[in-house]
């Protein structure tokens, strides 16, 4: 696979950085910067949706005939690549990257026009309620039931770990609609309406003082037939479409070299003995392996796009790319706290960290994140399947073992 950037390839880069500079507000960038959690705030994803849209970018990943933009899987790297590199702030990623190729796969018509348009626009701002205190890795095992009647399905049990709950409008749930059958075959994917009587969220604040995931209930809550994507009983294999989007649906790479960056110049600053950190050669050593590793993601990537490019799904691969970017993500926070010194001791549990009312800085910026950052990415390794099960996947499906 050739790396090199054509001469087209080159012009269109120049466009997206061009863009950037001149649509990517400071304001936006210094938000996202400050965000120590996985997922940004409303306030900042929703602008920055709604700049990408105005351009016709937003949904470059769904098929081009519902907003997708038919870009090749080298501009899509360049265009992640830059918006890692400008600060750009991660969008809401489960309605647009998950949910929307979903619909785009298994929706019906009358789904695909009422649902894609709001996806995009913002005015529908969705969750994901697939984990259940029993039923995490064990996807299997979920015990939240719809039963259908009287024209509608009545759904009672409850979801956890749901990402922005709290700012959701609706949530896309995996809900066990038989229970005579084998596990996977008696699940559903079912739309859910967040703002009706029968939900109700309950927060969980993480260690580093995020409030990012929830507890969600629901008591006799209410979804019309309309809102069953696929058939009763596919739920199973359309989660599996899901995920596989949510392992390796994007580009980890870019992100990650850009930090990698940006903290060997850190250490450059941070003294150690008579010398910076980045002159010590343990941190070093570390820090050059990680970009390594770093480097040859972004190469697996790269490949996995070209083959969905031509019509080829993400398929179990893209467990590769979850199980070796969370590691990565992980090592990145770690070498950023070191890079921070004694002031990344410090954490800071007010939020937001950026806006006209936050918190002090004790040292810096970078200082004041990487403790919040570090704590919080602890659970890279766990969302979106652990990597003990990402291996699991590996050994069976890719390895033939």
């Amino acid at each position: 696979m050739d790396l090199s950037l054509s001469a087209s390839e080159r012009a269109f880069q120049g466009e997206v950085r061009t863009f950037l500079e001149q649509n990517l507000p400071e304001w936006i960038r210094a938000g996202a910067r400050a965000t120590p959690s996985v997922f940004v705030e409303p306030d900042i994803a929703m602008e920055w949706q709604r700049i990408l849209d105005e351009k016709g970018w937003l949904v470059y990943h769904w098929p081009k005939e519902y907003g997708g933009t038919g870009w090749t899987p080298m501009q899509r790297y360049i265009f992640e690549k830059e918006c890692a590199l400008a600060d750009a702030p991660s969008l809401p990623v489960l309605g647009l990257r998950l949910l929307g190729p979903v619909i785009c796969q298994f929706g019906n018509e009358e789904q695909k026009a009422r649902i894609l348009p709001r996806i995009r626009t913002g005015d529908d701002y969705w969750c994901q309620g697939f984990s259940e205190p029993n039923a995490g890795s064990d996807l299997a095992s979920l015990k939240t039931r719809a039963v259908f009647e009287d024209g509608r399905y009545v759904v009672n049990g409850s979801k956890i770990w749901t990402t922005h709950a709290h700012h959701a409008t609706h949530v896309f749930c995996l809900v066990r609609t038989n229970s005579d059958v084998k596990p996977q075959e008696g699940i559903s994917f079912l739309l859910i309406d967040m703002r009706q009587p029968g939900v109700k969220v309950r927060p969980i604040i993480g260690m580093a003082g995020d409030h990012e995931v929830n507890e969600v209930f629901f008591d006799n809550a209410e979804a019309g037939p309309v809102n069953l994507v696929g058939e009763e009983g596919q739920g199973w294999t359309i989660a599996k479409f899901l995920l596989e989007h949510e392992r390796g649906g994007s580009c980890f790479g870019p992100k990650l070299l850009a930090d990698i960056s940006r903290i060997r110049s850190r250490a450059k600053e941070t003294a150690d003995g008579d010398g910076s950190l980045l002159e010590d050669p343990e941190f070093a050593r570390r820090l050059a392996r990680i970009e390594l590793e770093a480097q040859g993601l972004e190469t697996t990537e790269l490949r996995i796009l070209a083959e969905m490019a031509q019509g080829k799904p993400p398929g179990p691969k893209t467990s590769i790319i979850k199980l070796v970017a969370s590691s990565l993500r992980q090592q990145v926070d770690r070498a950023a706290l070191t890079a921070a010194g004694y002031y990344g001791l410090n954490l800071e549990t007010q939020r937001p960290l950026y806006g006209n009312d936050r918190p002090e800085w004790l040292d810096d910026e970078a200082s004041q994140l990487a403790a919040p950052t570090y704590l919080n990415g602890r659970a890279w390794t766990i969302f979106g399947g652990t990597n003990e099960v990402q291996r699991s996947i590996i050994a069976k499906t890719v390895l033939g073992l």
